[in-house]
Order: structure tokens, then C-alpha cells, then sequence
């Protein structure tokens, strides 16, 4: 998918990866289809912006921005999810566009974190009042019998 010109997401997904980095291990997924509060169908859209916003604040801190397609969480417009390996996922909603910054802090946070879930303090009130879902990881799930 090109962005403007020269720049691709594939081009920026593997220019946020930082193999020596603290944070390399969390990965900060952004439904790139996402429309803005007018529920415009300009190109590119909205959730695609935030994806590029996320990417330009992780960039010196070794964080994985991925484009995803949907999320499937519409009514709650621009969304974006947090994962790390063996630990809680985070479904986010009611984002801007400028929500990179807070989606980079709320990876850093989780990215430290020894509990395996991004810590409320020094959350960013988007990430707060946003939240969706958070997933348990597979591991913790039991079976029933």
C-alpha cells in the first residue's frame, strides 16, 4: 500500500523494527481502514494516518507498528491494539490521529512491564478511556474438564 510517493507500509513496518531494543518484543497493531468521525472514505484514511503517526514516534525506540486491514471495532472508529509475546493483549478505540505518541508510551510501559499487563499509571488518558478488550494469553487459559 503506498502512502505518499515513495513510502510503502512494508517500507515503514521493517524500518520500526529494532532487534537490540528493550521494546522490540511489543507490537503495536493499527487498523489502517479505520475512517475519521465523519465517516469519510478519502484515502488515505484516517486509521492509515494514525498507523504513520505511530510509526514516526516509535521510530527511535525499537517499536513494531504493523498495519492491519480491520479490527472490527467500527463504532469506536480509529483503533489500534498492543501485544507482547506470554502477556495481555490490549484492544484500543476512540483514537486520533495524533495517538501515536500515547500508543508508543503505552508500549514502552508494557514493553517494562514484569506482570505481563501495561501498568494504568503513566497511561496516556487515551489509552484509559479508550480501552476495549484486553485478551488473556493463550497460556493462562485453562481448559475446562
Amino acid at each position: 500500500m503506498e502512502l505518499d510517493g515513495n513510502l510503502s507500509v512494508e517500507t515503514l513496518d521493517a524500518s520500526c523494527e529494532g532487534e537490540n531494543s528493550p521494546a522490540a518484543h511489543v507490537t503495536i497493531l493499527v487498523c489502517s481502514s479505520c475512517r475519521d468521525e465523519t465517516g469519510s472514505d478519502a484515502h488515505p484514511r484516517a486509521g492509515a494516518k494514525l498507523a504513520e503517526s505511530a510509526r514516526a514516534a516509535g521510530e527511535n525506540h525499537g517499536i513494531t507498528v504493523r498495519s492491519v486491514e480491520c479490527l472490527g471495532n467500527c463504532k469506536r472508529r480509529l483503533s489500534a491494539a498492543i501485544l507482547r509475546d506470554g502477556s495481555w493483549s490490549y484492544v484500543f478505540g476512540d483514537l486520533a490521529i495524533t495517538s501515536g505518541d500515547d500508543l508508543v508510551t503505552g508500549a514502552k510501559l508494557f514493553a517494562t512491564s514484569t506482570d505481563g499487563l501495561i501498568p494504568w499509571r503513566g497511561r496516556p488518558d487515551s489509552l484509559k478511556r479508550g480501552l476495549v478488550a484486553r485478551i488473556p494469553p493463550l497460556d493462562l487459559i485453562k481448559e475446562d474438564k
